[in-house]
């Protein structure tokens, strides 16, 4: 048969193939685990892709190792999904990423075959309706530098073995049910010192001497019931970006307090804090400040950013004046 003949008839049978025969790439035991998971999510829609006669590394939701053709990320995002995290997730133990989020139907607790993905590096599990305990094991996962567990149903006391994770950037355990007080070696992280995002809780007692040691590059603990001393956040020889500790039940004196060169946001709002604003607050490159609802009094210091924000950053004080308050 003619050279060009034969060339022409390979083509045209390459060209017939299913795409799928052509980009089958998977690892066998990767896409048996998926099918499992699949399956108990009651095969959904949303992984309608998911099929036994395709390459799992072209299914959606999932991403593979472009050499290995191991699964590295497993992101699900608002699925119509219901039931729980299938233990089964524990079994790709390549994951670098894992993600279920905006999934109001997803409900129960955080797995614990979690603990055996050694490469996780990002763990998102918000927007959903998890419940139980923030599970301790997470601190087991050495290359973990993302933690968001946030708007869920979670409750009791924050691990502090989370402080153990030395590549962790940013913490999000807010808006769930928290209690108990905050892990004092949370001021004692040994490697990064991650963004902490600890509103909207039940956490209460007192903020951990311990933070003063440290500087947090953010640091949200607004509208829990924590009392005392705040001003150990100020640390003037600091990183720290943006504080809010508003809507708490803290009551220490602002007048001597110090603040590092690098803050842009302070929100002390609704809580009973006592003295004068300091007038190193006009040093600040400020963007947000609001210190409202609190026991503040005397003149709010002139210069700076300070007359930039409207009377809503500091009225309801039992004395406080001066622009743009009304005169002294």
């Amino acid at each position: 048969m003619d050279t060009r003949i034969c060339f022409l008839l390979l083509s045209l049978f390459l060209f017939c193939l299913p795409s799928s025969t052509l980009s089958a790439r998977c690892n066998a035991n990767d896409k048996k685990v998926l099918m499992s998971i699949k399956k108990s999510l009651n095969n959904p829609y949303h992984l309608a892709s998911w099929t036994s006669n395709t390459g799992c590394c072209d299914w959606y939701s999932v991403e593979c190792d472009p050499n290995t053709n191991r699964i590295i990320a497993l992101t699900i995002f608002q699925a119509n999904i219901s039931g729980q995290i299938p233990a089964a997730v524990g079994d790709l133990p390549y994951l670098e990423t894992l993600i279920f989020r905006h999934i109001t139907n997803l409900t129960g607790q955080i797995p614990p075959s979690i603990a055996k993905l050694k490469n996780l590096k990002m763990v998102r599990l918000s927007w959903t309706n998890l419940s139980g305990s923030v599970p301790g094991f997470f601190s087991q996962l050495p290359n973990l530098d993302y933690l968001d567990l946030s708007f869920n149903q979670l409750s009791g006391p924050i691990p502090a073995s989370l402080s153990k994770l030395t590549k962790l950037n940013a913490l999000h355990l807010d808006r769930n049910k928290l209690t108990g007080y905050i892990p004092d070696s949370f001021g004692k992280f040994s490697g990064n010192v991650p963004d902490l995002y600890l509103s909207h809780n039940q956490l209460s007692g007192e903020i951990p001497k311990s933070f003063g040691n440290i500087s947090f590059g953010t640091i949200d603990l607004s509208r829990n019931k924590l009392v005392g001393d705040a001003s150990m956040l100020f640390n003037p020889n600091g990183s720290t970006q943006m504080i809010d500790v508003s809507r708490n039940l803290l009551e220490f004196d602002l007048s001597k307090a110090r603040f590092p060169k690098s803050l842009t946001n302070l929100d002390l709002s609704h809580n009973k804090i006592r003295g004068s604003l300091p007038a190193e607050l006009t040093g600040l490159n400020l963007q947000l400040l609001n210190v409202s609802y609190n026991r503040l009094c005397g003149e709010i210091p002139s210069g700076g950013k300070l007359q930039d924000f409207d009377y809503t950053s500091y009225f309801h004080n039992r004395c406080l004046c001066g622009p743009p308050l009304a005169n002294c």
